[in-house]
């Protein structure tokens, strides 16, 4: 089977990055277009991110999560510690996150290391889930093989009948990972594919080097 895609074109023109009008400190930026994004182009999962881990198996796998918070520290996100990419990062820390922002011709790349969460953060942001969300994170072992879909419904169909007029607790399997950048890319659509791509990178003295890179 041959698919030709030679003749996909698109011009790129929604904005420009210039060197001298960036921040210091890149989270500031990623705010700014996060909420730009958010707002101005009818973000849909504006948050939605695709991480990147090295498995087990040598091989690197990207999929695509939620991100639930960013803060000066770095990115939050919730998953099964016992799913693939819970054991990946356990074994290796260093993931890659990425955004793309289609509609505003954007594009934002993270390298960083990954770590848990407090136990209370992640009984927090569990706490607000909906009940549906939350018995789905304790029915699911993910990234296990399953007989059938019947034997998850039939086991979400017991937990709910367990739990019926109580509290859900937070299975310990489950929680939030923090990934603390050390580089974060900024790419900017242009026109003639010259995009601007503005690069920080984090130094021994914690302070960011910043540099543009050649499109």
């Amino acid at each position: 089977m041959e698919n030709d895609l030679s003749n996909y074109r698109k011009v790129y023109d929604k904005g420009t990055l210039e060197l001298s009008e960036v921040p210091e400190n890149p989270l500031e930026l990623f705010q700014k277009w996060f909420y730009e994004v958010d707002a101005h182009f009818n973000g849909e999962e504006t948050n939605a991110m695709t991480i990147s881990t090295l498995g087990l198996d040598g091989y690197p796998k990207s999929r695509v999560v939620l991100l639930k918070r960013f803060t000066e520290e770095g990115f939050i996100f919730f998953t099964n510690y016992e799913s693939e990419k819970g054991k990946a990062i356990a074994a290796n820390p260093n993931v890659c996150l990425s955004f793309f922002w289609e509609k505003a011709e954007r594009q934002v790349i993270i390298k960083g290391k990954a770590e848990k969460i407090a136990d209370n953060l992640s009984d927090g942001y569990f706490e607000s889930r909906p009940r549906g969300s939350q018995l789905g994170a304790i029915v699911s072992n993910q990234s296990a093989v399953i007989e059938s879909r019947e034997d998850l419904e039939k086991k979400l169909e017991a937990l709910e009948k367990e739990y019926k007029g109580s509290e859900i607790p937070r299975p310990k399997f489950w929680g939030g990972f923090i990934v603390k950048p050390v580089e974060i890319e900024f790419w900017q659509g242009r026109p003639n594919r010259l995009h601007d791509r503005i690069r920080y990178k984090l130094n021994d003295d914690y302070f960011w080097k910043i540099d543009r890179l050649s499109p």
